[in-house]
């Protein structure tokens, strides 16, 4: 729960911009395919093994400062991501990437803020955002896991080899930790196999909820 009405509005537009990208993306995705699947296809008909995406996404929101906590991660990854893939030889993906990198900037932005606020705040939104920080570390790892095909394609200069991310990624990162005297986590264990099909549990829950509307009206248009 966000700690005032105009947060919550705030990260509902996050949602909304993320929800843009992905449909861009998707859209492409269907198109490259050629097996004539639209975005509501992919997005709504799809199993939970066929998504390959890092569990960090997948994580329920909890306390505040978790959520505070993944925006960081997830949008200083993605800022990252993006001002690299402006430069890609496919002009579909250059296009998308550079409407997106606008929105990421600020979302990494506002999350930096707040971590800022809580972390060098009160000692109780200074444990909370510690907290939340060692709740979404685990997850951290899995952002800059690549494989064959990554690396294929950033050598073809269509993609990006998530691998090459991990300096900046942190750079960026660490100094907000810094300026908010928090703590960088030691995980104990780490997530794996995200980008493999393999989930958390909460994915399942996730698609239950997004996919029940679509499946219960087949070929309804919206």
């Amino acid at each position: 729960v966000a700690p005032a009405i105009e947060e919550d509005i705030a990260l509902g537009n996050i949602g909304l911009d993320l929800i843009g990208q992905a449909r861009a993306l998707l859209t492409y995705a269907g198109e490259v395919e050629g097996a004539g699947r639209t975005e509501d296809d992919l997005a709504y008909l799809r199993g939970e093994r066929d998504y390959l995406n890092v569990q960090l996404v997948e994580v329920p929101n909890g306390d505040f400062g978790a959520t505070i906590a993944r925006q960081l991660v997830f949008s200083t990854y993605q800022l990252e991501l993006y001002e690299r893939l402006q430069g890609s030889a496919d002009p579909t993906l250059a296009g998308v990437a550079g409407k997106a990198v606008k929105e990421v900037a600020y979302h990494r932005e506002h999350a930096a803020l707040w971590v800022l606020r809580l972390g060098d705040g009160t000692e109780e939104s200074h444990r909370r955002m510690q907290a939340g920080l060692d709740a979404m570390w685990p997850y951290v790892a899995e952002l800059f896991e690549g494989d064959e095909v990554d690396r294929s394609l950033s050598t073809e200069r269509i993609a990006v080899d998530p691998a090459g991310l991990r300096d900046p990624w942190w750079s960026s990162v660490s100094s907000v930790l810094a300026e908010a005297t928090l703590d960088e986590p030691a995980p104990r264990w780490r997530a794996r196999g995200g980008r493999r099909g393999i989930h958390t549990e909460s994915l399942g829950f996730l698609l239950a909820e997004m996919q029940h509307l679509h499946r219960s009206h087949p070929g309804a248009s919206w």
